[in-house]
């Protein structure tokens, strides 16, 4: 969630959330906007580099919208390690707020808890129509065959950015294409102090990334076709395998990453201790680290052929933030109004320039902005090479279980435990018991 803002997921959901709250009824609004309540409260996910960054965001955008609606927004800024938790009590308590982002790959988790509001053709009509929106963001906003249970807010997409000046130190004059590249990259830099590779063992969310293209790599998708967790294949266990090896068996991670929580592979990267990351849409991030745009550079991650694409060539989850609406909400026509401003054209530029994303609006991709060497690659890898989480009900027990065996394979490599195909695969198999559907 992905993203240095913490995946960076949730904004994309609360749109379409709020949109098909206005069309559903059943609220104190009556069908229409003069008598519909003049307040609405917002959960907004944490995509900037601190919750004081979202604000001076968000409010101005905010009082915009009340300007031109009457409707005042009173917004909560939520940290990503609250927010899912937040978010599943609002669900069952009812008590919730009436818009809200979710991480996109939460979709079809939050869509099987009946909470949110469904956007059929009505319900995306009230804010453009469904064409509006690029079709691997809209992947990722619920089980397929089913209406969406959100809208896509904020699009992004995993890259390999890279330190210039540290691979002009070792004479490397381009960045990997490939996997083999990238351990030859990281074994010439990974000396004295310097290591060629940052990861996060400790957070879940982006192990589960990782490991996820990576399974698409090996022909493995960590679910059956009708939904059944499956991760003990030999793909899937090939896919953790590599991942984890980059510190077992490669060499070019720091032990120490295996303890690494949100964000802190990016300031290493930043302070020049790492010369390359995988991670999504971290331009913004490392500019509030203090590092200049001249000093990194950015290509697409990592596939087997070089050549990233579809299929077994896929480089990038689908990542992004989804704006939803709770379905009992007393101002669905306000929400939906809400939803429909957010991802307006206008607000579109705007707050993905502001975030370093890329609009999942179509018409929003013109501008030059989403055309610079920080987005041209993500907008490229959206389009022809992502794929989006498998869209299961179970997708939330699947981060926490496989991210955790991911975790604990890690901190065995950081003690110096081998870290074995079968070991691999026990970790794996435990995993897989905890789930629901088991």
């Amino acid at each position: 969630m992905r993203s240095i803002r913490a995946a960076a997921v949730g904004a994309v959901t609360l749109s379409l959330a709020l949109a098909a709250t206005a069309c559903g009824g059943g609220s104190s609004s009556g069908g229409g906007s003069n008598d519909s309540p003049k307040e609405l409260t917002y959960w907004a996910s944490n995509q900037g580099a601190s919750v004081e960054v979202d604000k001076k965001v968000l409010q101005p955008e905010l009082d915009k919208f009340e300007k031109e609606t009457g409707i005042k927004v009173k917004l909560e800024v939520v940290p990503w390690s609250d927010l899912l938790n937040r978010i599943l009590t609002a669900t069952t308590s009812g008590q919730g707020p009436d818009v809200l982002n979710i991480g996109n790959t939460w979709s079809a988790s939050l869509q099987a808890t009946g909470a949110l509001l469904p956007w059929d053709a009505k319900n995306f009509e009230k804010i453009g129509g469904r064409d509006r929106f690029v079709d691997s963001a809209l992947g990722s906003t619920g089980v397929q065959g089913q209406d969406p249970a959100a809208v896509p807010l904020y699009s992004m997409a995993y890259a390999l950015y890279y330190n210039k000046q540290m691979f002009a130190d070792a004479g490397i004059t381009k960045p990997p294409a490939t996997w083999d590249e990238l351990v030859a990259t990281g074994k010439r830099i990974s000396k004295g102090g310097k290591w060629g590779l940052g990861a996060e063992g400790a957070n879940l969310s982006n192990n589960i990334h990782q490991v996820f293209v990576l399974g698409k790599q090996h022909g493995a998708d960590f679910f059956t076709a009708d939904g059944k967790p499956d991760f003990t294949s030999d793909g899937a266990v090939a896919a953790v395998k590599q991942y984890v090896d980059l510190m077992a068996a490669d060499k070019v991670v720091a032990a120490g990453n295996a303890e690494y929580a949100q964000n802190q592979s990016l300031s290493d990267f930043a302070k020049g201790k790492t010369a390359m990351v995988l991670w999504q849409t971290a331009s913004a991030t490392f500019k509030t680290m203090g590092m200049k745009d001249d000093e990194w550079g950015v290509a697409p991650a990592p596939v087997p052929s070089g050549t990233p694409g579809a299929d077994r060539a896929t480089n990038s989850m689908v990542a992004g933030i989804n704006m939803a609406v709770f379905k009992n909400s007393d101002n669905l026509d306000g929400a939906t109004r809400f939803v429909k401003f957010m991802t307006s054209d206008a607000e579109q530029k705007l707050l993905n320039k502001a975030y370093g994303s890329i609009p999942p609006v179509k018409a929003a991709q013109s501008d030059p902005a989403f055309n610079t060497q920080a987005t041209a690659v993500l907008r490229e890898t959206l389009a022809t090479s992502a794929a989006a989480l498998p869209q299961v009900s179970d997708e939330s027990q699947f981060e926490t279980a496989v991210g955790t065996a991911v975790k604990e394979l890690f901190a065995d490599a950081a003690a110096g435990r081998e870290v074995t195909t079968e070991s691999v695969k026990e970790k794996l198999a435990k995993a897989q018991q905890q789930m629901p559907n088991k």
